[in-house]
């Protein structure tokens, strides 16, 4: 479990405020950018995110429908979208897909928590003090 395991996983379950979230990836380069969104894609797919999941992640995230990364999230294979979502370049763009990708994230991992993980189970992101840290 790295830093940024932690810092998504606690702005996924509310443990940390989005604001912190988006300081926290504005202050990485334009490759690192990249690679978060990457890794947000790839724990989104790890979660069990699918084409449903979209509208509710939309409005978790604050967009509007109109925003890119909303309507690619409503257009197509999941996994697909996801990618696409994960490479948009332009700045404002990869606020809003961070963003997205994050309530994505939320929307999966409360799902697979009340279906496997409810009574207990080890992933050590459903184990998180609500402290923030």
């Amino acid at each position: 479990m790295t830093e940024r395991d932690v810092i998504l996983n606690e702005l996924a379950q509310g443990l940390r405020p989005m604001s912190q979230g988006i300081e926290w990836f504005d202050a990485h380069d334009p490759q690192e950018q990249s690679e978060v969104l990457l890794f947000l894609r790839h724990h989104c797919i790890q979660a069990r995110a699918v084409a449903g999941d979209g509208p509710d992640a939309i409005r978790r995230a604050g967009l509007r429908p109109t925003h890119t990364p909303a309507v690619l999230i409503t257009c197509g294979p999941i996994d697909q979208q996801l990618g696409k979502i994960a490479s948009l370049t332009p700045v404002d763009e990869r606020r809003k897909a961070f963003r997205l990708l994050v309530a994505v994230l939320a929307v999966a991992d409360e799902r697979r928590y009340e279906r496997f993980c409810y009574g207990g189970c080890g992933h050590w992101w459903h184990s998180l003090p609500s402290d923030g840290g």
